[in-house]
């Protein structure tokens, strides 16, 4: 199994697309949706004449060693470990020093200088998709760039503001701050995370093809009656009674040993009241800070965050548990 799902070059010069799915091994939609993406592009020419594909996309598999032994990661979280100390670590060390993990931030890292030493984009564009542990609604999650939250805006799904802000070393913070060189000056690069759905539905597949369609139309790459535009529709019909764009208010972090467990039932963008017994660990019940939103309900033995509260349209800073 290669790091490489596949590539696809037009004959027009444009936007640098990487794609990754499965950051976190046991988030499987990414990968099969960025296989179908490939072949729907190889078809494209043969089905419409007029194809034009402008620019490049790859598409990669995030923790790869975690992907293949279906785990969400071994011995840390992925998602959890870009931060520049971490990274110029890695860097320095002996190989042979490294864990799992550290090993597929070194590699990932080198995957992508690579694509941009071969292209030399003027701008590159990073989607990371991923589903959740609970059902609900699918969303988008921008980093604090402007462009980032019209890329975000685009792909016709709920924006939640203010998330990366409460996660420290997530990766799509780390790569989009321009750690990477193209024609010899800092390339610049958009990027947005899209959650697709649950692990195990079959429509987080569909919906997250969507969201790489809808990307490329984004960045200027397909034309947008171009590669079976339907998805787009997809989209925006499944997210048409979820708010458009709200702020994270409160996220509840989980340390080892709290042995903590979610109460059953708790969907995406599910409203909850201030004083509802959410969730319970060692120290016994886990209330609800407040009134809002529950995001990404922890429903599976690995995670280092319980739930998040947001709210729409607000701008509260957020606070940490």
């Amino acid at each position: 199994m290669s790091r490489l799902i596949g590539q696809y070059t037009g004959t027009t010069r444009g936007a640098l697309v990487l794609v990754f799915g499965a950051i976190h091994g046991n988030e499987t939609a990414g990968p099969q949706a960025l296989k179908e993406v490939f072949r729907m592009l190889k078809r494209e020419p043969h089905v419409n004449p007029g194809f034009k594909f402008k620019g490049r996309l790859v598409g990669f598999t995030g923790n790869l060693q975690a992907y293949r032994a279906g785990q969400r990661f071994l011995q840390h979280d992925l998602n959890r470990m870009w931060t520049d100390e971490n990274i110029q670590r890695v860097q320095r060390a002996d190989p042979a020093t490294l864990v799992a993990e550290e090993r597929e931030i070194a590699e990932i890292y080198r995957a992508i200088q690579a694509e941009v030493d071969a292209y030399q984009p003027e701008a590159m564009i990073l989607l990371d998709l991923h589903t959740t542990s609970a059902g609900g609604g699918i969303f988008c999650i921008p980093t604090d760039q402007f462009t980032s939250l019209r890329l975000a805006k685009s792909l016709q799904v709920p924006v939640i503001l203010g998330l990366l802000e409460g996660i420290e070393g997530a990766f799509l913070q780390y790569a989009t701050r321009t750690h990477f060189i193209a024609n010899d000056a800092p390339l610049t690069t958009i990027g947005v995370a899209f959650e697709s759905g649950q692990h195990e539905d079959p429509l987080s597949v569909s919906r997250a093809i969507s969201a790489v369609i809808s990307c490329l139309r984004a960045g200027g790459c397909i034309h947008p009656d171009d590669v079976d535009n339907r998805h787009e529709r997809m989209l925006r019909q499944y997210s048409a009674h979820l708010p458009k764009v709200t702020n994270l208010k409160y996220v509840h972090s989980i340390k080892p040993g709290d042995e903590f467990k979610m109460r059953p039932g708790y969907i995406n963008f599910q409203r909850i009241q201030k004083q509802e017994h959410l969730a319970d660990d060692i120290t016994g019940p886990i209330y609800a800070p407040m009134n809002g939103l529950i995001l990404m309900p922890l429903y599976q033995a690995k995670g280092s965050d319980g739930f998040f509260i947001v709210e729409a349209q607000d701008t509260a800073p957020v606070q940490t548990y």
